[in-house]
């Protein structure tokens, strides 16, 4: 194995956000998959600092909560397509703790930090009406271990991932497993997704698993049907995944209002009027009162789903350094949180996203254009799937009623 990466510092994650924002807007045009881009990832050891710290204090691997959801704000905001890579990354990489022993996720885990794995793929909490197209059958004639057989649809990091973790349904049992699976098997066939709206260099899409092997050791737990089964702590787990895709979003909001900003700054501001406001002098900072409102509402929104979302990032730092001891009251507390978060920076990500391409309508000419667009994109499909009202009925019902 390799030697222990050591974890990145702050200083490393602003210089790597500053080499992705030089060329995020050409590279997002392309909207080839992220080969070089993860390349640059593991050059300044991400896939490595982006995991669990120590379960027995600190190591010198991995991270904490807090500074994991800073990271990818942070990358987000230059490029988010990569940060929703880290993304998902960061909220599987949890995966081996949250549904297995902690004697087998010490030793994954270790692994995965030796080795730099970058994981991807989806975990579904099962219920009484959901499916799966994943089936994992006992190996033949009485051998050990698993085969996988199916697809599956637009799954995070199939293109670029070392390691892909899935539910599927046993065929034996019925019951259902978390699996963690080589994608580098012949038998795994990714399938990249192209032409997408925004987000195009998050390494989305299908793949297809055809009598690939499992070994028992690969199966990282059982996941109970029953909603009410399901220990609070391993819960967490799609919780986990939501509150980094509002880091990636807020993070994106950040981004395009700090371009937008510099474009408005540099913005010409002829004619007599423009002159008299700026003692003759057009290029003094910009004065138009509209402008500055403008840009007063737009920063209030960001700061303001920033202090929501840090609530919530508190909350689930605790919950997952409370471990298989968490209640399911603090469960609940923490989904209120969190989709708190989800709908505040719903609304203000797309909101900033569209009134800065209003604002800086007047740029001078596309060769000054730093693709705006792109932010506005990547804000469309990161909330899709993010209906701000079913968010606040969960969160209406939790205030009301007590329940989540």
């Amino acid at each position: 194995m390799t030697t222990l990466i050591p974890s990145a510092s702050p200083r490393v994650i602003r210089e790597l956000a500053d080499d992705l924002a030089v060329d995020a807007d050409l590279r997002d045009r392309a909207g080839k998959p992220p080969f070089d881009e993860v390349s640059r990832l593991r050059e300044a050891g991400l896939p490595a600092l982006l995991t669990p710290a120590g379960q027995d204090g600190p190591d010198g691997r991995g991270s904490d909560w807090r500074t994991a959801c800073t990271a990818v704000r942070d990358i987000a905001a230059a490029d988010s397509s990569i940060a929703e890579l880290l993304a998902h990354h960061h909220a599987l990489s949890w995966s081996p703790r949250l549904f297995g022993t902690p004697e087998d996720a010490d030793a994954l885990e270790l692994r995965a930090v030796q080795e730099q794995w970058l994981w991807g793929g989806d975990i579904e909490l099962p219920d009484a009406q959901t499916d799966t197209d994943l089936a994992l059958a006992p190996a033949a004639d009485g051998a050990d271990g698993y085969v996988l057989h199916g697809r599956r649809s637009l799954t995070a990091g199939v293109a670029v991932a070392d390691r892909l973790v899935h539910t599927a349904r046993r065929t034996d049992s019925g019951a259902w497993v978390v699996v963690h699976v080589d994608p580098a098997h012949p038998g795994v066939q990714a399938e990249p997704a192209h032409d997408l709206l925004g987000q195009r260099l998050s390494g989305a899409g299908g793949v297809s698993y055809d009598g690939v092997p499992v070994a028992a050791h690969q199966v990282l737990g059982t996941v109970p049907v029953d909603e009410h089964e399901i220990s609070p702590f391993t819960a967490l787990a799609p919780l986990a995944r939501r509150l980094l895709l509002v880091q990636v979003g807020l993070g994106n909001a950040e981004g395009a209002l700090a371009e937008a900003r510099d474009i408005s700054r540099a913005l010409p501001r002829p004619g007599p009027l423009a002159a008299l406001d700026n003692g003759g002098d057009c290029g003094l900072p910009p004065t138009d009162p509209y402008l500055l409102l403008a840009y007063g509402e737009l920063a209030t929104a960001a700061h303001s789903a920033a202090a929501v979302a840090e609530r919530a990032t508190e909350a689930l730092a605790q919950g997952l350094a409370t471990g298989p001891a968490l209640g399911a009251d603090e469960r609940a507390d923490i989904a209120f949180l969190v989709g708190a978060a989800e709908a505040v920076t719903t609304r203000a990500a797309l909101h900033i996203t569209t009134r800065v391409l209003e604002l800086t309508a007047d740029a001078p000419s596309p060769s000054t254009d730093p693709g705006l667009d792109r932010f506005w994109r990547n804000a469309r499909a990161l909330t899709a799937h993010s209906s701000a009202a079913h968010r606040l009925r969960d969160i209406g019902e939790h205030y009301l009623n007590g329940l989540q």
